[in-house]
């Protein structure tokens, strides 16, 4: 498996704030949220143009996102307005859904589409505030499907949901458990409800999964919260620890609070002290698929390197 050094990462786009999901597309556009109420496009010369959603509520704050046929893009709202918003090229926004079950959804942390036109939404927690969840033992987050005009719930009792995005065959939805340390996948059946939770990696001490991709033979990258952690799972259950930007001591601090069962939001906070700045997604991109690019808590552009592993296309690749 390869290795990284700080030296290999370099940086596009410029003026981003919470720059937290990256997705990138066959044309070399990059799409990116941003705390400030919208999105980035960084173009294939590094230039970025902020879009701001217009007609959204005063506190939105996109996290994840997912871009559709025609470029629209659907954001999870992460602020306590939550639900689920769609921006147009031109910034006008309007809200596409705001409960699951016919209960309103929580703070919404991430969004995602699949081969079927379905919508699926992960929310990391219920509590209020939500902080005070990031912590060992909490499993209260859940994810629903909004498929043929209506939401449910189609699995619970999560700990801290994390990005949640089908696998290239559209057969597995694959997603992060933040404070239960590792990936779970469950089969998608016909009618779009899910089978059991199977694990598909759980991580050592001061790994906090947050964003993923798949790779071109089955495996995924993972990146980590806190400890900046990028880690490569292959397709056997196989981790290899591609490269890790952290203070070990604030880290081994962090484990220890994180272990006593001490709610740790804040604590992550460490990640972003370092140059990797938090990352907190990531993402195949480049003519060849083996350029990476991950978005970030703290940075205001976005990181890339080149792989010796080729990435899968993903359902937006090419819009």
């Amino acid at each position: 498996m390869f290795t990284l050094t700080l030296d290999d990462i370099s940086t596009s786009g410029q003026g981003m704030q919470r720059p937290e999901c990256v997705l990138a597309t066959k044309s070399g556009d990059l799409f990116c949220s941003d705390s400030r109420g919208g999105y980035n496009i960084v173009k294939p010369d590094g230039q970025s143009r902020f879009i701001k959603a217009i007609g959204a509520p005063d506190d939105f704050m996109p996290n994840g996102i997912a871009l559709l046929p025609g470029r629209d893009v659907l954001a999870a709202n992460l602020a306590n307005s939550s639900g689920v918003w769609c921006i147009k090229p031109d910034g006008q926004a309007s809200l596409f859904l705001d409960e699951a079950d016919g209960v309103p959804l929580p703070p919404v942390n991430f969004v995602g589409l699949d081969l079927e036109g379905r919508i699926w939404i992960s929310v990391s927690t219920c509590v209020v505030p939500r902080h005070l969840a990031f912590k060992k033992g909490a499993g209260d987050g859940f994810i629903a499907v909004y498929d043929q005009g209506v939401a449910r719930i189609v699995a619970e009792g999560i700990a801290f949901t994390n990005e949640a995005i089908v696998n290239p065959t559209g057969e597995w939805l694959y997603v992060n458990e933040t404070t239960g340390q590792s990936t779970a996948r469950y089969a998608i059946r016909a009618d779009a409800s899910l089978g059991p939770r199977e694990t598909v990696a759980d991580y050592p001490p001061g790994t906090f999964p947050d964003g993923f991709t798949f790779d071109a033979h089955g495996g995924i990258l993972i990146v980590s919260v806190a400890s900046n952690r990028i880690i490569h799972v292959d397709k056997h259950g196989k981790q290899s620890i591609v490269m890790e930007d952290a203070d070990t001591d604030e880290v081994e601090r962090l484990n220890a609070a994180f272990e006593r069962g001490e709610p740790v939001r804040e604590m992550i906070e460490i990640g972003g002290k370092r140059a990797l700045r938090n990352i907190a997604s990531i993402g195949f991109g480049g003519p060849d698929l083996q350029t990476v690019y991950m978005g970030s808590l703290a940075h205001d552009g976005i990181f890339a390197f080149q792989s010796p592993i080729k990435g899968a296309p993903l359902i937006h690749w090419d819009f």
